[in-house]
């Protein structure tokens, strides 16, 4: 006997059959990402940017799989750890000091939006999302990803320095004492050629080294992991790896510090045994970066911190490339995209500094490339960008809406070649605390510490390593009063209150 299946049942049955297949096509077609992150590396650390003393032959290679973003910059920070503003803008999107006022509400524990997240959105939209290394936001990490490799919340296990009383350290100062005596062992070093206290390699200091293998490799290992489990699943997937690489203590084994001999080594060009507006700007002595030296700074130190600091890296450099290997060798990479950046730059003795506190492009300006479908290889892009563009260009590549409050942009239309002039024609901003501020447009940058009314005017074409300020001279003040009203023009939209001290 033949049954009667009445047609709105087949209509029904038909359209499900076609929406669970298509849903299906367009989550296996969803593009994969992975998120290489740095931890104090300048853009003045990599080989392709022009350094051609350090070896970093993968990133090298992964800039030849896609392109290199040549001016990539931090906006700065409301306190000396830096990263914390730079990674709670990326994952909100929202500008510096918005970031931060949400970043206040996150330590409160208001969970307010934290579905607009970066990761909170990629999840929401299917992805399984991964995370290794440093976190380093107020946001707990467990409940905004699907898997967790290991994690630490900020600085390596090393750290004494706060055991040493502020006015300890500014007591001595202040009397002419030497107040390199006052630091536990890794700190104000190396006095001289015969201070042996530290040695990078030397698993005793703890850090890196931590649980007995250097956490680059741990987090390397955490992503052979999370590749291996994913290569046969169709979901599309997030993946994380923030390295703690090459923040302090700089360890590495002794074979990448044998690859950096001290003569082998200059000083910066911007070279200053001390900065005259350190204390004016917040890096006074007792801020943790800038006690890893001794003050005042001499060649023989900084020439040693410059050699662990490349060491490092070229460390981190072999990690990324056995990443790259395992992905290619997955089968994976034909439908990923991979971005490569830090969180900010360094100065390892630029300007008389050794932390990121400052505004100086050494210690802002990042490498950030993009590999991927459609990239085409061996490019680098001139345009001003911001490195917590990555966020909204993830967003973009993966078809979700892009929230109202992001701040930043995606980078595909640049990557296309869609946009010559970029999104931020209007300059490039960056704060530090209420002490610095500074405007980036075109060739010139300027920086002015408010709490001394001293502007800075450098032509980043003419002189790049900013040594010679020009804000004083007379032909320049046309450019020196255009740019402060920029700047001013600037604060209002990004809710910088801090009052320039600057009337032209």
């Amino acid at each position: 006997m033949n049954q009667y299946i009445p047609s709105n049942y087949i209509w029904l049955f038909l359209s499900t059959f076609i929406f669970v297949s298509c849903s299906k096509q367009i989550e296996e077609t969803r593009p994969n990402f992975i998120f290489l992150f740095a931890d104090d590396l300048s853009y003045n650390a990599i080989g392709h940017l022009g350094n051609s003393i350090i070896h970093t032959p993968h990133i090298d290679r992964l800039a030849q799989m896609g392109i290199s973003f040549s001016n990539a910059y931090n906006m700065g920070g409301w306190g000396g750890a830096i990263c914390v503003a730079s990674r709670s803008m990326i994952i909100s999107g929202l500008s510096l000091w918005d970031a931060h006022q949400k970043s206040k509400k996150w330590v409160d524990n208001d969970s307010t939006n934290t579905d607009k997240t970066w990761m909170e959105l990629l999840k929401k939209n299917g992805y399984q999302t991964f995370f290794s290394g440093k976190w380093h936001v107020n946001l707990p990490v467990n409940p905004i990803f699907t898997r967790l490799g290991v994690y630490r919340p900020g600085g390596m296990p090393w750290d004494r320095r706060n055991e040493i009383p502020r006015h300890k350290i500014q007591e001595a100062y202040g009397l002419g004492q030497d107040t390199n005596n006052l630091f536990p062992i890794g700190y104000a070093r190396p006095k001289d050629q015969n201070d042996l206290s530290w040695t990078p390699s030397d698993t005793i200091h703890s850090g890196f080294w931590e649980g007995g293998k250097h956490w680059s490799e741990v987090i390397k290992d955490d992503a052979f992991s999370f590749i291996d489990e994913v290569k046969e699943k169709t979901n599309p997937f997030f993946m994380y790896l923030s390295f703690n690489a090459p923040h302090d203590p700089r360890q590495a084994p002794q074979e990448y510090v044998d690859m950096y001999p001290l003569e082998d080594i200059d000083l910066p060009p911007n070279y200053l045994d001390v900065y005259p507006y350190k204390d004016a700007i917040g890096n006074e002595i007792w801020l943790r970066d800038e006690a890893l030296a001794p003050f005042p700074r001499t060649p023989h130190a900084v020439k040693t911190h410059i050699q662990e600091y490349y060491a490092i890296i070229s460390h981190l450099d072999t990690q990324i490339g056995a990443i790259l290997d395992e992905l290619e060798q997955s089968g994976i990479l034909d439908n990923t995209y991979i971005f490569f950046t830090a969180d900010h730059g360094l100065s390892v003795g630029s300007h008389g500094l050794l932390g990121k506190q400052s505004l100086f492009d050494h210690s802002i300006r990042v490498p950030f490339i993009i590999a991927g479908p459609g990239i085409q290889g061996g490019q680098i892009a001139n345009q001003d960008i911001y490195l917590q563009d990555v966020m909204p260009t993830t967003l973009e590549l993966a078809n979700i809406d892009i929230p109202n409050h992001v701040f930043f942009h995606s980078l595909m239309d640049i990557v296309h070649k869609e946009n010559t002039m970029g999104h931020y024609t209007d300059g490039i901003y960056g704060g530090y605390r209420h002490l610095q501020r500074m405007i980036k447009k075109e060739n010139y940058k300027l920086i002015v510490y408010p709490e001394i009314q001293k502007t800075l005017l450098f032509d980043l074409n003419q002189d790049p390593h900013e040594i010679t300020n020009l804000s004083d001279l007379e032909e320049y003040q046309p450019i020196v009063v255009s740019l402060i009203d920029d700047l001013k023009s600037m604060q209002i939209q990004l809710n910088d209150t801090v009052d320039l001290q600057i009337h032209h």
